[in-house]
């Protein structure tokens, strides 16, 4: 897909360079996340490149894709990778534009349960509910070696693990049920990690990294946007967290309804909630260091002086939440079909929903010390969320 790029669209990296940091959220969501990969080449037109990529899922693995390769080459290898795993066709004389779309949706995702992705995964020869316990197989009905070949194939570990762009994925320890960050400016990334944030179970495999066995990151939190705003690094920072399943949607008529309604639920980011945190947090600093502004300084405790720098130093955070909104003929399998005319709506809906906000340059201005941070959402433009 190529589309030129706006005029807006050219302001955007002026406005982005106000920042200390632009970061990009991608939460979890299976074939969905071909819409991460419309929202970053959009991105990638206006030449605002994050300089932090923070992945849960097949977030992370579109986040290793950006960090593993040089700015040139990103879109490229990321088309490439959904080109490869939403490659297959449907029918025998599978067309665009389909009439019967909601059926060739449906058969699509019974041939992803039946034989797997290519470049993905692939049904185990025996089911895991005949093997006996601790046999290879006997705890997922898929097996992850052919994504490993793919993410080998697909990006430059020295790259990422370069500085460049900072890295981190979510997944969940399975022994203690703990939400960790494999994050690339604490430790080496490998395959490895970025495999354990998308294992999700019981479809695929648990991944062993040292002596633990990690799932996928989405069973604890579908979203890094937590992880991001706990860091104590106090950056002024743009963030565009792109979410692949919506919190808010109508009440379900059947059951097909339920199921994608409860995914939703169960998947969405929930950024209002750690938004409202954080801002929470950031007023109570202000009202501390603002409190210690008034003590005399021969009264000041030792680490007073440097807490009181430390919470008027507090950085901004501007969120540009991009949300895919699922369309009437998608229902529960939409995170795993994969057919080629639900990958390109999905990349043409990412970057439509990229391009739609860049047409809002109000929106990139840094929000006051006050108010700490602001998020705004394409969808809801009536809402400049402040």
């Amino acid at each position: 897909m190529k589309v030129r790029t706006s005029a807006d669209a050219k302001s955007v990296s002026s406005y982005a360079a106000r920042y200390q940091r632009v970061a990009l959220m991608l939460q979890g969501g299976g074939a969905l996340g071909a819409y991460q990969a419309g929202v970053y080449q959009a991105l990638v037109e206006a030449n605002c490149f994050p300089s932090w990529v923070c992945g849960v899922s097949i977030g992370a693995i579109n986040g290793a894709i950006i960090a593993g390769n040089p700015r040139e080459k990103r879109v490229e290898r990321l088309q490439e990778f959904w080109s490869l795993v939403a490659g297959r066709p449907t029918w025998l004389f599978e067309r665009p534009g389909n009439a019967m779309r909601e059926w060739s949706s449906l058969a699509s995702s019974w041939l992803t349960l039946a034989v797997g992705q290519p470049g993905f995964f692939r049904p185990r020869t025996i089911n895991p509910w005949l093997l006996a316990s601790d046999v290879t197989g006997a705890t997922s009905f898929y097996e992850s070696s052919e994504l490993r070949q793919t993410l080998l194939r697909l990006v430059d570990f020295e790259r990422l693990n370069g500085g460049e762009t900072r890295l981190a994925v979510g997944a969940v320890n399975v022994s203690s049920g703990n939400n960790v960050f494999f994050d690339t400016a604490k430790e080496r990334l490998t395959a490895e990690h970025i495999m354990a944030s998308g294992a999700l179970p019981p479809a695929l495999p648990m991944v062993k990294i040292g002596e633990d066995f990690y799932w996928d990151g989405g069973i604890v939190s579908n979203t890094p946007l937590e992880y991001l705003l706990d860091q104590d690094e106090d950056l002024s920072t743009l963030v565009f967290q792109v979410d692949l399943f919506s919190a808010r949607g109508a009440v379900p008529r059947q059951m097909s309804q339920v199921i994608a309604r409860q995914k939703d639920i169960t998947y969405s980011s929930r950024t209002r909630q750690v938004t409202t945190s954080f801002k929470r947090v950031l007023s109570l600093r202000r009202q501390l260091a603002d409190a210690l502004r008034r003590v005399p300084a021969n009264k000041l405790r030792p680490g007073e002086r440097e807490l009181m720098q430390d919470f008027e130093d507090s950085g901004v955070v501007n969120l540009i939440h991009l949300i895919y909104q699922a369309k009437s003929a998608e229902g529960d399998t939409k995170d795993y079909e994969f057919s080629r005319d639900s990958m390109n709506d999905h990349l043409q809906a990412g970057y439509r929903d990229t391009t739609a906000t860049f047409a809002h340059p109000d929106w990139f201005i840094p929000p006051s010390a006050e108010d700490g941070i602001s998020e705004y959402d394409v969808h809801r433009i009536e809402l400049p969320h402040t």
